[in-house]
């Protein structure tokens, strides 16, 4: 169990993923929104950014179109940066929004590799499970890792890393 798990009993969920690129690189996939607007989402996803200021109390402001042509008004916060180890977010629909949760993402090497680990914390466990199980936040957080890793791979392949 982890520390946070133990803060926050029954309303966290882990996902994580081993990306075969530099921790550099995603780092940097994750923070430049010319890159974030090519992979973020679930599979079948795509999405608009309206705002986007990397930096502590910067926000993202975007919506996400979903495959049924639903759109999803997003935001997020950024709490805390630590290039190209750690990023602590704020995430809800709006800035206002009394069900935002609590987001840290490590990236931590793992050989040539990276490991990505999204921990999030719901205001309370009933958010945590209508996520899991309304919204399938686990499996929507694995195919959100899985197009970072496909991207990054894209990157490394066409030689433009930068």
């Amino acid at each position: 169990m982890s520390a946070t798990e133990q803060a926050a009993p029954g309303r966290e969920i882990v996902v994580s993923r081993v990306i075969d690129a530099p921790r550099e690189l995603v780092f940097k996939a994750f923070t430049e929104v010319r890159h974030l607007s090519r992979w973020w989402g679930p599979d079948g996803f795509s999405t608009t950014t309206r705002a986007f200021e990397f930096r502590v109390g910067g926000e993202w402001d975007f919506v996400m179109h979903g495959p049924d042509g639903t759109d999803y008004s997003e935001w997020i916060c950024w709490t805390e940066i630590t290039p190209p180890e750690r990023i602590a977010l704020r995430h809800g629909e709006s800035r206002d929004d009394p069900n935002a949760f609590e987001s840290v993402l490590t990236f931590a090497p793992d050989g040539a590799a990276t490991r990505i680990e999204m921990r999030t914390v719901f205001p309370t466990k009933e958010l945590r499970d209508e996520a899991a199980e309304k919204y399938h936040a686990i499996e929507g957080g694995q195919q959100t890792l899985g197009n970072l890793a496909a991207y990054v791979a894209e990157i490394i392949q066409k030689g433009a890393n930068s």
